[in-house]
């Protein structure tokens, strides 16, 4: 079992640190990705603008051997999609890019969809659907509460909208290592699981898919598929459990509106 780290405030700040970095760089995405351009192109921008505007790490890159920047799930693909020189986005595309950023010797890991302009409207609905599960479960974070919280509050969202939960992914642990303790499921019982504590660094990440939940890896040996090849979508987020609740280090501009009112 992977140990469970309990951060410090110098190590919550160097990764605080790493999460406001990573927000920027999906701002930045948000204004390049387009209809049109490839996945390799997608890739190549964010590894440029990690490396050099942030002078910080790229750490998917040759993570267990990954050799890109950045994942691209796009339509079926529930996760690990590999950028492509070959593959256009279109203008009918649900597509999940998720970054991972070190810096300082701590890591930030988040992930967003991106909905193209022309996609049919039950592919944002699943989109939309997807980030306010995320959003369920990351609200209920806070110390005392219990894993299983988290992933009874996502899997009734996504459920609740005809969804399914994939079961074979979860999110994990995270510091100056990418996996650390705990795994944190994305379905489960409420008042089960580990119980949280102040200084707790963790992802939530649903992917949550149109159809059945079973998948499959494609002979790439990275690229994870819905069995039924209906639609997947995925939202992901770096938290620190706090003295009070929750903190979300990866939180971008545009989601202020999500944290409670102080």
């Amino acid at each position: 079992m992977k140990s469970v780290t309990i951060k410090d405030q110098n190590q919550i700040e160097k990764m605080r640190r790493s999460g406001h970095m990573l927000a920027s760089v999906f701002k930045a995405l948000d204004d390049f990705i387009r209809p049109g351009i490839t996945t390799m192109e997608v890739n190549d921008f964010v590894e440029a603008y990690i490396t050099q505007e942030l002078n910080a790490i790229a750490s998917t890159k040759g993570q267990y051997g990954y050799p890109y920047a950045i994942n691209t799930s796009i339509n079926e693909v529930v996760c690990h999609g590999m950028p492509k020189a070959s593959q256009k986005i279109k203008s009918t595309d649900i597509i999940n890019v998720d970054i991972t950023l070190k810096h300082d010797g701590y890591l930030a890991d988040s992930s967003k969809m991106y909905v193209m302009s022309d996609a049919q409207g039950a592919a944002k609905k699943l989109a939309t659907v997807t980030y306010e599960a995320m959003w369920q479960g990351i609200k209920q974070v806070k110390p005392g509460a219990q894993l299983g919280d988290i992933g009874h509050a996502i899997q009734c969202y996504a459920e609740r909208h005809g969804y399914s939960i994939v079961r074979e992914f979860c999110g994990h642990g995270i510091g100056s290592e990418m996996h650390e303790g705990p795994d944190v499921l994305h379905f489960g019982k409420q008042g089960s699981g580990l119980t949280l504590q102040a200084g707790m660094t963790f992802t939530i990440e649903p992917m949550v898919n149109q159809g059945q939940h079973k998948v499959k890896t494609l002979k790439d040996g990275w690229t994870v598929v819905t069995r039924d090849r209906k639609l997947s979508a995925q939202w992901e987020h770096t938290i620190l459990v706090t003295e009070t609740g929750y903190e979300v280090l990866t939180l971008r501009e545009e989601e202020e509106e999500q944290l409670p009112q102080r």
